[in-house]
């Protein structure tokens, strides 16, 4: 038995999310269905992180158990080929000891958020961004957004669904650039809670607006109440990049 670490990338457009679910296709039941059609084998797929409907990785980590001997190329290359055309790909495939475990293992985990500021609408980046046609003050942004850095109760920006046990979190980045029209907004912790970067980008967006302030930021925060948090930016924008895990020993 081997333990298989992947990095997969995708385009969540037109999946109901990362995880298996009755009403819709999903990135685990596709990785799953590729498995086997390799393999013979169905192992099930555990990913370090589940996104949502719409949401987009170019960094997801998953781990599965195989029975079947297979080098790292041949698991990779097969993968990839019974995933077309779904957009999904196995960017690369390291077996690893059977400590490892995707979801439990990771270190800190990385999402970037992309909104497009401009009066035009979108077409290469349709399903891709965020388009956002009024003028975004990204300085001030990135200003309020130092205000949720640290360990914060971050209930008001928690989706109401969210079966976290606790809304307490610790944000290590939050920051906010421009690139010509494009606004980045980027995001790292241990763990997120359910909605937390879509509905702090939401409250981000008012402040580029100036239609908030940092402090209107600040207050929201400490009120531990959704209703105060503003609106929750679209799936589409959101990428989960990277997933860190703790270095091997030597």
């Amino acid at each position: 038995m081997t333990r298989w670490r992947i990095t997969v990338e995708y385009d969540g457009t037109g999946f109901v999310g990362w995880q298996r679910q009755e009403n819709g296709p999903s990135i685990q039941a596709a990785l799953e269905t590729a498995i086997e059609r390799f393999s013979g084998e169905t192992p099930r797929v555990f990913g370090a992180g589940r996104t949502d409907a719409g949401v987009h990785a170019s960094g997801q980590v998953a781990h599965f158990d195989l029975e079947r001997a297979a080098r790292a190329n041949t698991v990779a290359d097969a993968l990839n080929a019974h995933l077309r055309p779904d957009p999904i790909a196995v960017l690369d495939a390291t077996a690893v000891g059977p400590g490892f475990d995707a979801r439990l293992s990771a270190r800190e985990r990385a999402y970037l958020y992309r909104i497009v500021n401009r009066r035009a609408p979108l077409t290469t980046q349709r399903h891709r961004a965020w388009l956002v046609q009024t003028p975004l003050d990204a300085e001030a942004m990135n200003g309020a957004a130092a205000r949720l850095v640290g360990r914060h109760d971050f209930s008001t920006f928690r989706a109401s669904l969210c079966q976290a046990r606790s809304p307490v979190k610790t944000l290590d980045v939050l920051e906010v650039v421009r690139e010509e029209e494009e606004i980045r907004i980027r995001a790292r912790a241990r763990s997120f809670l359910h909605h937390q970067v879509r509905n702090i980008v939401g409250a981000l967006k008012l402040v580029g607006e100036g239609k908030w302030s940092a402090d209107d930021v600040t207050a929201a925060l400490r009120a531990r109440d959704r209703a105060r948090g503003g609106p929750t930016a679209p799936a589409c924008g959101l990428y989960l990049t990277e997933v860190l895990y703790p270095a091997a020993p030597g």
